[in-house]
């Protein structure tokens, strides 16, 4: 699911997320359990119950790895300054999109797996959103009032529909044997922001 070098040892937490999201991938929601994740991370039989006793702590742990490695592929925290312009704008969210959607495929299927595990339990759709929220929506919202939008929440809305329905495209829809390349990705996301934006 991540790289992992001998320098930076993962604790233990990380273990068991990254273990529990690579089961959620390879056999769904009901492959997930406390001893499939120890065994899967190599830890010593109970360790995971220790860690996340019941089974929405431990899907709580895969949503919070969840969004750490999200965060990671998309860098929110890389954007340009909406101040540098549409083109800068455009390019750095084609780029994160197009790394996600080509090099991050495993993580799209571990995102829907818990977005729809959360529809059936409200407990987690509550966790769900609110993880989702802090790391994405508010800095798309951020960042569309910066570009000038009249409308920040609602641009932010749309783009992010539209961001998901191509990942979901891509990772399980009729899509999913013909990613976008990066200048149609570009392309798609000009198109988006100069219509939203007036320009």
């Amino acid at each position: 699911m991540n790289a992992r070098t001998p320098a930076s040892a993962p604790s233990r937490t990380t273990r068991v997320g990254d273990a529990a999201l690579e089961l959620l991938v390879e056999r769904g929601m009901r492959g997930l359990t406390h001893r499939a994740v120890d065994e899967r991370a190599g830890l010593p039989q109970g360790s995971t119950s220790n860690h996340a006793r019941t089974r929405q702590a431990l899907l709580e742990t895969a949503v919070r790895r969840q969004v750490e490695l999200e965060a990671g592929v998309l860098a929110p925290h890389e954007m340009p300054d909406p101040g540098r312009g549409l083109d800068a704008l455009v390019d750095a969210l084609a780029l994160a999109l197009h790394r996600y959607l080509t090099d991050h495929r495993a993580l799209l299927v571990s995102r829907y797996e818990l977005a729809l595990e959360a529809t059936r339990r409200p407990e987690l759709r509550s966790f769900f959103d609110a993880a989702g929220s802090a790391a994405f929506h508010g800095p798309l919202i951020a960042m569309m009032a910066g570009a000038g939008s009249p409308a920040p929440e609602r641009h932010a809305l749309s783009l992010i529909a539209w961001c998901e329905g191509l990942m979901f495209s891509c990772a399980a829809g009729s899509f999913h044997s013909a990613v976008p390349g990066l200048a149609e990705l570009r392309t798609g996301f000009e198109e988006l922001l100069r219509g939203m934006l007036g320009r």
